[in-house]
């Protein structure tokens, strides 16, 4: 049970934090316990996670601010193991040297830069950043999903047990096999735009990956970059014709 001070601290913390969020950062305190804290990082623009949506907790000891956070991620990356405690400056591995006055969004802000680092540490792995690629296309699948282990009904609209064995980056821990649903129980919005995202993309639901439908042409997938070219190319010709 959190006391006082930890309690009135993280509250003020959350108003800060909605107030100002950080950039590529989402985050709130459970429901059900001011002390877990759930966030979603946003890959950054130019790194190997662009566009990936990672989810991952913060549990903060009682006595918050005085002591840190454990920190643990739970959406496959390429960076860090899954449901694993990271060993960071930041977190409950090294309470001596943690700061009280660093917040939330300190911490949160931090953990961004280390992961987008490669810097090792407990908790980390080393991939190559095609395989981080491949692993942030998939990442809101696997959020929503548990690891492909929900579908879409199309006539309840309920998740339901997938029946067919993912192919999709494997896990352990939180949100592993569980269809989406601790996911969905904090992310609830979150959730609901990732399955019409899902949708409008054609996601594999054993894959996490676009569907491409049979006959369908490459110059048909890339619609957009093929108009964009013929554009560029008009625009030449027109300027060197002047």
């Amino acid at each position: 049970m959190a006391t006082r001070a930890a309690n009135n601290r993280l509250a003020r913390e959350y108003l800060a934090i909605q107030k100002n969020p950080p950039p590529y950062i989402q985050a709130h305190p459970s429901e059900a316990n001011i002390l877990e804290w759930h966030f979603i990082i946003t890959g950054p623009e130019d790194t190997p996670y662009e566009h990936g949506q990672y989810w991952g907790t913060l549990v903060f000891p009682p006595d918050y601010p005085f002591k840190p956070p454990a920190i643990r991620m739970m959406t496959p990356s390429g960076r860090f193991q899954t449901s694993t405690r990271l060993c960071l400056s930041i977190s409950d591995f090294h309470p001596k040297s943690f700061n009280p006055a660093w917040e939330v969004s300190t911490i949160l802000i931090g953990l961004l830069s280390f992961m987008t680092s490669e810097e090792m540490t407990t908790g980390s792995i080393s991939t190559s950043a095609a395989d981080r690629r491949i692993l942030a296309h998939r990442t809101r699948w696997w959020n929503s999903t548990g690891g492909g282990s929900g579908v879409l009904d199309p006539a309840t609209g309920a998740v339901v047990p997938n029946t067919v064995a993912s192919s999709g980056p494997t896990g352990r821990g939180v949100g592993w096999g569980d269809m989406g649903k601790r996911f969905r129980s904090e992310w609830p919005q979150v959730d609901s735009e990732n399955w019409e995202w899902m949708k409008v993309e054609r996601i594999n639901m054993h894959t996490g990956m676009a569907v491409v439908r049979v006959g369908e042409t490459w110059m048909r997938r890339h619609k957009m970059l093929v108009g964009a070219i013929v554009l560029l190319v008009y625009v030449l010709l027109a300027r060197i014709l002047e």
